[in-house]
């Protein structure tokens, strides 16, 4: 399955990539599930994010790993794919995309893969992911929106 989000703001590329940070991520982090930074590294190559998830009776780790990061003047991309996922998915991949519309608006795009462990949760499991990246439209907003 695919989800695909896309939110503008007013701010330089440059600047709302910096912005890609640990403060941002807890920022991010809906009310549901709970979410645990046990690691985060950054947004390059290479980099780690470990999370502990809490379902309330239950709690899932999680693990993503950095696996491209490609930076031009125009558009700035990096992708994280889980190593370590909740027990119904089993394939991750988010490539998160900066692109400059003009000298101070950016789209933040969200595009979010992922395979659960059979259909019928992967179609469950969509209105659930679609709301948690939805939720993140006025975060990105406030955070990077320069008046």
């Amino acid at each position: 399955m695919k989800i695909q989000i896309t939110t503008k703001v007013n701010n330089t590329i440059g600047n709302v990539y910096k912005g890609f940070d640990k403060y941002l991520f807890m920022q991010l982090s809906p009310p549901f599930p709970i979410i645990t930074v046990r690691r985060f590294d950054g947004c390059n190559k290479g980099d780690a994010v470990h999370l502990d998830i809490s379902f309330g009776i239950f709690k899932e780790r999680w693990i993503s790993i950095i696996t491209d990061n490609v930076q031009t003047e125009d558009k700035i991309y990096f992708i994280d794919e889980g190593m370590m996922l909740p027990f119904f998915l089993k394939y991750w991949r988010h490539t998160h995309i900066l692109e400059k519309i003009e000298e101070n608006k950016t789209a933040i795009i969200d595009v979010i893969e992922y395979r659960a462990i059979n259909a019928l949760v992967e179609i469950l499991v969509y209105p659930f992911l679609y709301l948690q990246f939805l939720y993140r439209k006025p975060i990105y907003q406030k955070i990077f929106n320069r008046h």
